[in-house]
């Protein structure tokens, strides 16, 4: 399924129905008073969030979500019906926002959340509504009110406890391909992820065993320039702004004249012009492939390295597991401190 992560959409709520001019025509009654009923008010339009949701792609090829128009009134005070409202499904994570104003109207984070983004127009009255002692046969009624219409922006914002950062190539998909069963897809070539991808990761036997789990968000990865756009970087590091902890993954690439401090520096520079907010966020940084002898023989160099600005460095293999534990136990320590401060 093709990944849409921020779209434009018009919604346009119901009209409300017009009120009746209506009399009463009763044998017996030759002189029946008004009896014109109420319009139906207009449905709303209405976003709910939906578990299992993870693209906004059904608004790309549906650019109009309308409701449905209140019924008018008729005779015999009959009120009409009122229009259907219009429920859309959206993936949690989801910023609703005007198009004009950049306003943020909502932000759909629970299954079943709802908000009404377009409210329908209300019935106009009939005119049994507007006999008096000095008008007892009324021929006036209301129109009903036009239904709310709103030009939106819908922003999808992956919601995870964890989010990967790194160079393209530096090991996140692989990572959370063996941390969970996500299947990102994986290659030696940069770039391989081109969409954010969730994994769900155990801790102490999954929730069965009396565990718990978190979620890690593997967004495709970063090049220097990703803060004013290069790459796409302000499209994927949103991406990251609801997670709670960074693992930022760095390595040592035969052929690539690259250095990982200068790699991680890098990477924290762009996410810093970004958001200050998110750079200062607890962070995790690891050494992917250590199933490599280069690797090996370069880490403990490097772990001096990173010392030295006071950023200990762990070394890992998604491949062999090695360390794997380590990295995702210092990461659920956070993540369960996190969630102990919010409750």
């Amino acid at each position: 399924m093709r990944f849409v992560d921020e779209c434009k959409v018009k919604v346009v709520a119901g009209d409300g129905g017009n009120g009746a001019v209506a009399f009463r025509r009763e044998k017996y009654i030759p002189f029946g008073g008004p009896s014109g009923g109420d319009g139906g008010r207009g449905g709303d339009v209405i976003f709910e969030g939906a578990e299992g949701m993870s693209t906004l792609l059904d608004f790309v090829y549906a650019r109009t979500v309308d409701a449905e128009r209140g019924e008018n009134g008729m005779g015999s005070d009959c009120h009409g019906k009122g229009g259907k409202d219009r429920i859309e499904k959206v993936p949690l994570g989801t910023q609703i926002k005007d198009a004009e104003t950049g306003e943020l109207i909502a932000d759909i984070t629970a299954h079943g959340q709802q908000v009404v983004v377009a409210k329908g127009g209300k019935g106009g009255r009939g005119n049994i509504h507007f006999a008096s002692a000095e008008e007892r046969a009324p021929r006036r009624a209301e129109k009903g009110d036009p239904g709310e219409v709103r030009e939106l922006r819908l922003e999808l914002k992956v919601l995870a406890d964890v989010g990967l950062l790194g160079f393209p190539n530096a090991g996140k998909s692989t990572f959370v391909a063996a941390v969970s069963k996500a299947r990102p897809k994986i290659a030696d070539y940069p770039f391989t992820t081109l969409t954010p991808t969730l994994g769900v990761v155990s801790v102490g036997g999954g929730l069965r065993a009396g565990g718990a789990h978190f979620v890690v968000a593997d967004i495709p990865g970063l090049i220097p320039g990703a803060s004013e756009g290069v790459g796409l970087g302000t499209r994927f590091l949103r991406h990251l702004e609801r997670t709670g902890v960074l693992l930022h993954l760095v390595s040592i690439d035969p052929g690539e004249d690259r250095d990982p401090l200068s790699d991680y520096r890098a990477i924290r520079k762009e996410l810093k012009k970004y958001s200050p907010e998110l750079a200062a966020r607890p962070e995790i940084v690891a050494l992917t492939k250590a199933d490599l002898p280069d690797v090996q023989e370069a880490y403990p160099a490097l772990k001096r390295r990173f010392s030295k600005s006071k950023i200990k460095l762990h070394l890992m293999s998604a491949v062999t597991g090695e360390g794997v534990d380590d990295v995702v136990n210092a990461l659920w320590q956070i993540v369960s401190e996190a969630r102990a401060a919010k409750k």
